[in-house]
């Protein structure tokens, strides 16, 4: 790798890091801040719901932006929008307090209707960066980055808020937004596709990224399972403040706590997965993120103190991380660069529908079954389930890259 190379994987690290830091930021502080203004848990529900639908419904678009412009220009524009837009809500909030709830309610509406364009904008740019044997490493880059963030995020906001208080928060997160779009102003143009500007261009290509996405065995069924370990994982992390502050009857900084270690977990993935990348297959890897992750969770739902359950939630966010080495880099080899984007769209769309239905599903039975043993009883279902379609998903992947050398090569280049 030349040395012009090497600085843009930097810098293109460097804005995914500092972006995902001002998501951590902005995740700790809305919360607090809205809480705070209305003393309400159902606002506070309303505003997390928020925070997802719009994406949801974003993503397939978002994903038609990206293969259209080819994710540097749309990374840099989203990041800076939402710069933009927390920069507004903080003016209103020290200007007009009584405006609070409504501004932040708003702004996590727009924060994540921008969301989706940044995630698929990572998506494509990354094969373009990363060839042959550092596909894999920079997936895990970017895997890893999202941990870091998390203790990152919380350890800059608690710090600042001390200092400055909560409603500076939303300003340093607008602060570090617009870096990390200057970052990505190095990462090279290009890679995009001119195609159809018209209102039903635009729904043929989404529905072509639809097509694409069923007609892909491989993708098809590692969207499935992985829309059954976001159902069991978020259902656990929608339990989390039940179990630590209730079940355990702990004290609200052991969150920061866990968060802490969660994101200590990254950074020893940084030092872990180059190496392992070396010695064994990517699959073997893969598989040993999911037994990890199935075996956590299980302890999760059974641990009968926080000294077993904080370990057991930390081996949880490791054991994802370790799949989404394998989940990330096969993906992009069995999708035709061209409509990268149009896919991983309605993938993303899939996965993510797992968090607000898991929290519907907390919300419905989790006074009447408890939540320790729902995510029990899931962590066995996903067990059971996965035994049968992580085999499935490695063979037809094997399946596919051998199939199509050609095209998995011309993927990742």
């Amino acid at each position: 790798m030349n040395a012009a190379s090497a600085k843009i994987r930097r810098l293109f690290a460097l804005g995914v890091l500092l972006g995902l830091v001002a998501e951590q930021v902005v995740l700790f502080s809305v919360p607090l801040l809205i809480f705070q203004d209305t003393a309400s848990v159902s606002t506070l529900g309303f505003a997390f719901a928020l925070e997802w639908l719009p994406s949801l419904i974003a993503y397939p678009f978002a994903g038609l932006l990206a293969d259209r412009d080819g994710g540097a220009r749309l990374f840099s524009l989203a990041t800076g929008g939402r710069a933009l837009v927390l920069a507004g809500a903080t003016a209103i909030c020290l200007t007009q307090p009584d405006w609070t709830t409504p501004t932040l309610m708003a702004s996590g509406a727009l924060l994540s209707l921008m969301m989706a364009p940044v995630r698929m904008a990572i998506e494509k740019v990354v094969p373009r960066i990363a060839v042959g044997d550092d596909l894999p490493r920079t997936q895990a880059l970017v895997q890893n980055m999202e941990l870091l963030a998390m203790a990152l995020g919380p350890a800059l906001a608690v710090a600042a808020a001390t200092v400055l208080g909560k409603t500076w928060l939303l300003g340093i997160a607008s602060t570090v937004f617009a870096v990390a779009a200057l970052c990505w102003l190095a990462v090279p143009r290009g890679g995009g596709s001119l195609g159809r500007g018209s209102v039903r261009g635009n729904l043929a290509d989404i529905g072509l990224g639809w097509r694409l996405l069923i007609g892909n065995r491989p993708v098809i069924l590692l969207a499935m399972l992985n829309f059954a370990i976001n159902l069991v994982f978020a259902t656990a992390l929608s339990a989390n403040a039940a179990l630590v502050t209730g079940v355990f009857d702990a004290p609200e900084s052991s969150f920061a706590l866990l968060n802490t270690c969660v994101g200590l977990t990254g950074l020893v993935n940084l030092l872990i997965v180059p190496r392992l990348l070396r010695r064994f297959e990517i699959r073997a890897i893969g598989v040993f993120g999911f037994v990890l992750l199935g075996l956590a969770l299980l302890v999760l739902g059974l641990a009968p103190s926080l000294l077993v359950y904080g370990p057991a939630f930390v081996l949880a966010f490791a054991g994802v991380a370790f799949f989404n080495v394998y989940n990330r880099t096969q993906r992009v080899r069995v999708i035709a660069r061209e409509h990268l984007g149009k896919v991983m769209g309605p993938f993303y769309l899939l996965n993510l529908l797992s968090y607000p239905i898991a929290g519907l599903l907390m919300g419905a039975a989790g006074d009447a079954l408890g939540p320790q043993r729902m995510v029990a009883g899931l962590a066995i279902g996903l067990a059971v389930l996965g035994s049968f379609l992580l085999p499935l998903v490695i063979v037809s992947f094997q399946r596919a890259l051998a199939e199509s050398e050609p095209v998995s090569v011309g993927a990742v280049t």
